[in-house]
């Protein structure tokens, strides 16, 4: 496997105490990336096959309908997908969206919760491809159990420079 630089840590933090867990997890991520902390996306569980983040439908993040606001949506759709892509990339590429496609299908009820999975084909077509692009399905529901928004997330890896 070659090295990791994000994956170690988080590996680190998995192997804490649940009760430090978290919010390890959480202060780490949301003080490197500023606009995931600053909107409140929050990790569940990140591993280098499985991603889930959340959002809490709070006034910061809300829109004029009092739901969680389109762009956070997006925010937290591709929080999720970025991480467990940046958790395979290995340290000599870099990892950068290229495509976002959000297809808005009903009104969001309360929290988001998104989950992203990569199948072991996935992770070594990351790892052993110096540049590349994948398609990173991920499931975006409410708080009652549907789907708002369906995505497609792609991401490109690339040496660098």
């Amino acid at each position: 496997m070659k090295k990791n630089f994000l994956a170690g840590i988080v590996d680190k933090i998995n192997n804490k105490p649940k009760l430090y867990r978290n919010w390890l997890l959480n202060y780490l991520l949301g003080s490197t990336i500023k606009f995931v902390g600053t909107a409140g996306v929050k990790c569940e569980t990140l591993t280098r096959e499985q991603s889930i983040w959340t959002l809490k439908n709070k006034k910061k993040v809300r829109n004029h309908i009092k739901g969680v606001h389109a762009a956070a949506m997006g925010l937290l759709a591709e929080t999720a997908t970025g991480m467990v892509v940046g958790m395979n990339v290995p340290d000599d590429r870099i990892p950068v969206i290229k495509s976002m496609k959000v297809n808005y299908l009903k009104r969001a009820t309360g929290d988001l919760r998104a989950v992203v999975e990569l199948t072991g084909d996935q992770i070594q077509t990351i790892i052993d491809t110096e540049k590349g692009e994948m398609l990173i399905p991920v499931t975006v529901t409410d708080s009652e159990g549907k789907q708002p928004i369906e995505c497609e997330m792609i991401w490109a890896w690339t040496p660098k420079r």
